[in-house]
């Protein structure tokens, strides 16, 4: 190894190994965006789903999710067979003409999220409001019968 390596003082070029344009070569190659592309995607995709918030109080289930920047119009809620579906699309089309120039934007935005409810609701009875952002569910639960106790003796 001594005999790739050039020692300083042994000549005028600076010190450098045979494997440090190897290893240069490598931190440039995962550099490129091509490399970095997945996680890229990845944190995108993370961003398009709102994040959700349930709870579980004494007499409801309270789901909140966040999107900012809807409508209520946008959001559909379905149940169907004990699955909650919270969904939402908002297509966006701006256009803008002046003398020179004419500029169009258009913007898509989606998400779909399911949760499988408990026996112990009231499908019937569940309530939602968009306010600030904040799409709010008041999901309620059924009053549960209170199993009578009983001792029994051992004879």
């Amino acid at each position: 190894m001594a005999n790739l390596t050039r020692r300083e003082g042994e000549g005028s070029t600076p010190t450098r190994s045979v494997f440090s344009d190897f290893f240069t070569d490598i931190d440039r190659m995962f550099d490129n965006d091509f490399f970095l592309m997945p996680m890229h995607l990845r944190r995108q995709m993370g961003n398009s789903m709102p994040a959700i918030n349930i709870r579980d109080k004494d007499k409801e289930y309270l789901i909140e999710v966040a999107a900012p920047g809807m409508r209520k119009e946008d959001f559909n809620i379905d149940m169907e067979e004990g699955k909650l579906t919270i969904s939402c699309q908002r297509e966006e089309d701006k256009s803008e003409e002046k003398d020179n120039y004419r500029r169009r934007e258009y913007n898509y935005s989606s998400f779909s999220r399911s949760f499988n409810l408990p026996d112990n609701v009231k499908p019937e009875d569940i309530k939602a409001r968009y306010e600030d952002g904040i799409l709010s569910l008041n999901v309620p639960k059924t009053q549960e019968q209170q199993k009578p106790k009983k001792k029994i003796q051992i004879n």
